[in-house]
């Protein structure tokens, strides 16, 4: 755990007890301030109150009153709105009472640095990537590739641990975070040594207010620290923007390396592209590097060659050589429900990518395969799939799941598909129907929360009843 830094001896409200509330709870805790928790579900509340912490409703005057004891500073978990579609009436109330809002990230980058890291014979250093789709890989990647080049690191964020849940890190160990938009848009502290923006599609709009906030919320990670190097994803206009933003950022040498998965770069400056499976890294206008991508199963697909590039280039910035890297890309495992093979039976593979939840991701994993049945829907989003309209040709059929059934199956036109409202049907359905050489694809394109707890969730029972039907030894012909 990495002890809170700046609030001994004072109160400092947390509001959601969940995974990251609970942990930012006992950080303050072990930094010796007195969390003052809220949760808006009861069992929440219970589980805080069972580990002794204090439990009072913030979403009233009273909590926030107390001349001799008062709330400082309010911690929110970043799954909580705190502009829109409207901020929580905790976050209104910090407001109204002139309390500063922040969230566990800015709290991890007021409290990583310890004065004990001036002994270490290497500073330990962040990496800090976010995007709307690859996160997660990009993530994993990086702290794969490190650790197998005997880099100490970590991984935690919006995968794995929370970042206050994380060891304090040791010399010269790295610590790599994925952050969704939901935490750049709050944290009042932001410094990454090292900063990874992969890419940018519509999603939680809602949020944010629209892409214009989206990407607002994004460039925060770059703008609010300034990283030694920022690696920038240019296949969207969005991307260049901000690479020729940071292109006079101070620092020394070159701080942007541009990354792209549609074209060659080169021309200028550091940049790592990926072509026709082959990633290439060049520096002024000269080529270092070449790695055959195409025979590594788990970054199978131009969106994970988008994510490989960009694992390379932050590792380029940490210091590795590519002859490190190369072996590492080779044998990463890839990160469950992301294009993640889980079986085959009578010449038909199922491949789980219940991680796709909006279009744009879905997208990839249509394109990482010519003969789909594609099993799709969910809690749908702005756009549904109308945008995968140039990807129709790779599906032969398409099994509809969930509230946005009816919707995508206006949108499929003259595609063939089915109504099947729950996974357990498509399942069968895409099973007893696909012909051998055929992949049956979860690519919902959806978020879960219509039917399933999250995309995890999804994912498993997808999992289970694949597990079902190979351990059955069904034909799907």
């Amino acid at each position: 755990m990495i002890p809170a830094r700046g609030y001994s001896g004072r109160r400092v409200g947390v509001l959601g007890l969940g995974r990251t509330g609970l942990t930012v709870a006992r950080a303050l805790k072990a930094g010796g301030a007195t969390p003052v928790c809220w949760d808006d579900g009861e069992a929440a509340r219970e589980k805080a109150a069972e580990e002794g912490f204090e439990v009072a409703d913030l979403t009233r005057d009273r909590a926030w009153t107390d001349p001799d004891d008062r709330i400082v500073t309010l911690i929110t978990s970043p799954g909580i709105p705190h502009l829109y579609p409207e901020a929580h009436p905790a976050i209104r109330k910090a407001w109204e009472h002139g309390v500063m809002v922040d969230n566990d990230i800015g709290l991890f980058f007021r409290s990583v640095a310890t004065p004990d890291w001036e002994e270490m014979d290497r500073v330990p250093r962040v990496v800090a990537v976010t995007g709307s789709n690859g996160k997660s890989t990009t993530t994993a990647l990086i702290a794969h590739i490190l650790n197998a080049a005997g880099t100490p690191a970590q991984m935690g964020g919006n995968i794995g641990r929370g970042v206050m849940d994380l060891d304090p890190p040791e010399d010269g160990g790295v610590i790599v975070l994925e952050l969704s938009s939901y935490q750049t848009d709050l944290a009042r502290s932001l410094g990454p040594d090292v900063a990874v923006f992969i890419n940018l599609s519509d999603d939680h709009l809602d949020r944010h207010g629209g892409r214009g906030g989206y990407f607002a919320a994004k460039r925060r990670l770059f703008e609010q620290g300034v990283p030694e190097r920022s690696v920038i994803g240019v296949d969207e206009a969005e991307g260049e923007f901000l690479a020729n933003l940071m292109d006079d950022a101070p620092g020394a040498g070159r701080p942007v390396i541009r990354v792209s998965a549609s074209r060659k770069l080169g021309q200028r400056g550091w940049s790592v592209f990926a072509r026709k499976g082959f990633l290439a890294e060049w520096r002024d206008g000269k080529q270092m590097a070449s790695i055959d991508l195409r025979e590594m199963p788990a970054l199978r697909g131009v969106h994970n060659h988008q994510n490989a590039c960009a694992a390379f280039a932050a590792c380029r910035a940490l210091g590795l050589g590519p002859r490190q890297i190369e072996p590492a890309l080779a044998s990463f495992p890839g990160l469950p429900h992301r294009l993640e093979r889980i079986g085959e039976a009578g010449g038909v593979t199922f491949v789980n990518d219940s991680k796709a939840t909006n279009a744009d991701a879905a997208g990839h994993a249509l394109r990482a395969f010519d003969r789909i049945r594609w099993i799709a829907g969910g809690q749908g989003k702005a756009g549904g799939i109308a945008p995968l309209a140039p990807e129709f040709g790779r599906v032969a059929k398409a099994y509809l799941i969930g509230a946005s059934a009816e919707e995508f199956a206006a949108q499929l036109g003259e595609v063939a598909h089915a109504v099947c409202g729950d996974l357990e049907t498509a399942v069968a359905m895409a099973a007893r129907e696909a012909e051998p050489g055929e992949t049956v694809l979860l690519a919902p394109a959806a978020a879960s929360f219509d039917q399933f707890a999250s995309f995890e969730h999804r994912g498993e029972r997808f999992r289970a009843l694949v597990a079902a039907l190979v351990s059955e030894g069904e034909s799907v012909t």
